[in-house]
């Protein structure tokens, strides 16, 4: 059962909003097909309107551009809101009745008019739609994809649908960058695509995000994933991916406007680009996401953290904490321990659905005490060479360092030292869980 509070969670539904912009400029008084293209899109357009009447959470609106001044001369703020926002039940015979009127006259301000448009939309959490429905280019020096990608990018409106009424073909290519064109080269083709378009907007869409074990099984979980808005780059989704109560990855309502950049949050990440999702049907999203478990295992008062990088690469993949369990992907890995000195492992690998585990003794406390502020260092054998692991700065004269256990040198000289033949050297031993006092004397 369900909690209240999962429910309250829930994120309420917001407004499904589209406005239409109209192109009325002069050259929709040109033939198309079986007559001029204004009269046959107003007919289609007030035809497929009527679909959206009982449609619950759905407003409309009519923006109209070029139908009220005459040309010559060129009047660029020849757009107007002709119907406002109101909902489908009321919008759809009032779009109907200003359809009936308009005349083309004008010029072709497509960006003014998706400006404008953007501003048309009540501020509050909605799902702004435009279909611009135009047979023409931009006319008024303006530049309709920057004001498209304005838009998108303030999070105002989606990306546009553009429906091309018999264009000419040397212009289509130019609305590829406004939005999503669809090329209605005949009547029927205008027809259908309206159908497609609204599928986008009013039907039930899902998705379900496998992610794959390494028998490509989709039982990973727990990770979560975001849907970035591919041509914005803005996340516009985020969930954390879970089973159903039947064990299988959960259904999804995603938003089939857009195109999407899909990433799994594993570590490493992965993802994949240019997910597009067919309205009213269940899109799945297969990611491969086969992981393993790590953890540094060690019994100290410190929590110490380490580092993981891929395997031969020095960039952070994560910090994680001792006696903590991480997933990873498969695959091999290098670890940096972030104690004194610093331990360090290659070629960690990670295999599907087990568990690598590294034991680590517990650390020894080092109470150096020296016989003046001074220089020097604690040193480290490494192979043949010494190491310096820690650092006197003439700053004081007792330390207290916890330590791995192992064999270290102190070098040392006092400050007040001026030659070299008085460097001290002390070697000691740090045992598991032991404190040692080393003096020099």
């Amino acid at each position: 059962m369900v909690s209240s509070n999962a429910l309250a969670q829930k994120k309420k539904q917001p407004v499904n909003r589209i406005l239409f912009i109209f192109d009325a400029s002069q050259s929709m008084l040109g033939r198309w097909q079986s007559g001029r293209k204004i009269d046959i899109a107003k007919k289609l357009l007030s035809n497929m309107i009527d679909s959206l009447k009982n449609i619950e959470n759905l407003e409309l609106g009519l923006r109209v551009y070029g139908h009220k001044s005459g040309y010559p001369p060129q009047d660029c703020d020849d757009t107007y809101l002709e119907v406002d926002f109101l909902q489908a039940s009321s919008a759809v015979d009032l779009i109907k009745k200003k359809l009936s009127v308009i005349r083309s006259r004008g010029t072709t301000p497509i960006a003014r008019s998706l400006e404008e448009g953007a501003k048309d939309f009540p501020d509050d959490n909605g799902r702004n739609i435009v279909i611009l429905i135009t047979d023409g280019k931009e006319e008024c020096g303006m530049d309709p994809c920057a004001v498209s990608r304005l838009y998108q990018k303030k999070g105002i409106i989606l990306k546009p649908f553009v429906i091309g009424v018999g264009l000419e073909e040397s212009w289509k290519a130019s609305f590829d960058c406004v939005g999503r064109f669809f090329d209605a080269s005949r009547e029927q083709d205008f027809s259908n695509i309206l159908n497609i378009v609204i599928s986008h907007v009013v039907d039930n869409t899902t998705v379900q995000v496998n992610l794959l074990d390494a028998n490509r099984n989709p039982t990973e979980t727990n990770v979560n994933i975001t849907f970035y808005n591919e041509f914005t780059g803005l996340a516009k989704y985020n969930y954390i991916h879970t089973m159903n109560t039947y064990g299988y990855p959960d259904t999804m309502v995603i938003d089939p406007v857009l195109t999407y950049k899909v990433v799994a949050h594993t570590i490493p990440k992965v993802s994949i680009d240019n997910v597009t999702i067919n309205p009213g049907k269940h899109t799945i999203i297969p990611l491969e996401t086969p992981r393993g478990k790590l953890e540094i295992k060690m019994k100290s008062k410190i929590n110490y953290k380490y580092i993981v990088r891929p395997n031969g690469v020095d960039t952070t993949l994560n910090i994680q904490q001792i006696n903590e369990i991480e997933e990873y992907l498969i695959g091999q890995y290098d670890i940096e321990l972030l104690t004194l000195p610093r331990k360090k492992f290659y070629n960690v690998e990670i295999s599907p659905n087990k568990s690598t585990v590294y034991s680590i003794p517990t650390p020894g406390l080092a109470s150096i005490i020296l016989p003046s502020k001074g220089y020097g260092g604690l040193y480290q054998h490494n192979g043949e060479e010494l190491e310096q692991i820690y650092h006197f700065r003439g700053k004081k004269t007792n330390y207290r360092l916890t330590l791995l256990p192992g064999d270290y040198k102190i070098i040392f000289r006092a400050i007040a030292a001026k030659e070299y033949i008085y460097t001290q050297e002390k070697s000691f031993k740090i045992r598991s869980g032991k404190s040692e006092m080393i003096k020099i004397y």
